[in-house]
């Protein structure tokens, strides 16, 4: 019984030096972020350039069907087949460096935003569709949303590429009976949605608003309609050679890509219009209509590697254009991406840089995609997600080195 009772003594008297011992341990100190403010890239041109970005991209996570969206798809490809080198088979030439992904992801979104600020980027164009309850436009305006909301923490603007030929698709449809209703209902939500953004660009002191055509309002009492709702007018842009289409309401033109390539550049910078013009640069056109189903192929601009970005980029930096749109950050089904891509690396991004007098390089632009694998690969790890918005936080605020350092520390 003695020594029943000497045991159990030892054991509660181990335990409680085992249970001191843990106490005496030092607590992990959780990670605390700052949020710093971002800070312009220092850049030796001054001409402002942006971008032109599609946020249509939808995976079968995000997709109301659960199916991968129709702009991987097209009519005839399944992102679901992946190849002996993992790639998924999609709607496209060329293969973005992330794999094919969802436009309203938060760590797309963040990569993206991130990979533009450090190549010399100031502001988004986004490829808006409107208002109509029709196909995926309800999700691509979620999407854009969802990238306007992180905007100011990078510290970039925006502003909108209004598609009015969605209202000739809705209208025959039947999904809507007046069109100018329906598009003065798209003006109405543009103004009390985005207009007042303090992201949001101002020419002359009023929203600047992109429609890519014209192509359902043909004339200037039309456009003087659609505008009616809203105060101020914004200052309007359409495709180059177009804006009698709008009349007065028209305040200048934007360049695009077309087949006949530089000939047309070079005559639109110099031709007679007096309106403002902002110039193009794009790497090139390989549409993928004809093999995904989706129609004839368009024309073909041979990339020539990054030649035809360069050159184009060129063009537009000796232009008498104050402003540069680049066409197109992410459109695969017409091969005119810039962003990271399997083909063409940071090729672009690391071209814009140089031309542009960034003192960024390709291994800042890496450090986005190792932040971007990071998140994928920690989804739920809390005290790593901190981290990784710390070092979000170093990158947008010019603090390269600091969020080197510890990124290292992520595992």
């Amino acid at each position: 019984m003695k020594k029943t009772l000497l045991l159990i003594g030892t054991t509660l008297s181990l335990w409680a030096c085992g249970k001191s011992s843990d106490d005496s341990q030092p607590k992990q100190e959780e990670f605390k972020v700052t949020a710093h403010a971002p800070i312009p890239v220092q850049k030796t041109v001054a001409k402002k350039v942006y971008v032109h970005l599609m946020p249509w991209f939808e995976s079968k996570e995000t997709s109301p069907d659960g199916k991968w969206g129709q702009h991987w798809t097209m009519q005839n490809k399944n992102p679901d087949i992946i190849d002996g080198s993992g790639k998924r088979q999609i709607a496209a030439h060329f293969y973005p460096l992330t794999g094919p992904y969802a436009s309203g992801d938060a760590s797309i979104i963040e990569y993206q935003l991130l990979l533009m600020k450090l190549s010399g980027i100031d502001g988004v164009f986004i490829d808006w569709p409107g208002t109509t309850n029709l196909y995926d436009y309800p999700l691509l305006v979620k999407n854009t949303e969802k990238l306007i909301a992180k905007l100011d923490k990078v510290g970039l603007t925006f502003a909108i590429v209004y598609e009015d030929q969605n209202i000739n698709i809705a209208y025959n449809a039947k999904v809507i009976t007046d069109k100018l209703a329906a598009a003065q209902q798209d003006m109405i939500y543009l103004q009390q949605n985005y207009f007042n953004k303090s992201s949001y660009i101002k020419a002359d002191r009023k929203p600047l608003l992109l429609v890519f055509g014209p192509q359902t309002f043909g004339s200037e009492d039309e456009w003087t309609n659609v505008f009616n709702p809203l105060n101020p007018k914004p200052s309007f842009f359409t495709l180059w050679n177009t804006s009698s289409k709008a009349g007065k309401n028209a305040v200048g033109e934007f360049a695009w890509v077309y087949q006949n390539n530089l000939t047309d550049l070079q005559n639109f910078y110099g031709n007679s219009y007096k309106g403002i013009k902002i110039a193009s640069a794009y790497p090139g056109f390989k549409d993928f209509y004809s093999e995904g189903g989706w129609g004839s192929k368009l024309f073909t601009i041979d990339h020539n590697n990054i030649s035809t970005f360069n050159s184009t980029l060129d063009l537009a930096l000796q232009s008498g254009s104050n402003s540069i749109q680049l066409v197109t950050w992410n459109d695969y089904g017409e091969g005119t991406m810039i962003e990271p891509t399997k083909e063409f690396g940071y090729g672009f991004l690391t071209a814009l840089q140089s031309k542009l007098g960034v003192s960024n390089s390709q291994t800042d632009l890496e450090l986005i995609s190792k932040l971007y694998e990071l998140r994928k690969k920690f989804p739920n790890a809390a005290e790593n997600q901190k981290k990784m918005d710390q070092v979000f936080y170093n990158l947008v605020s010019g603090r390269i080195n600091e969020a080197k350092i510890l990124i290292q520390k992520i595992n």
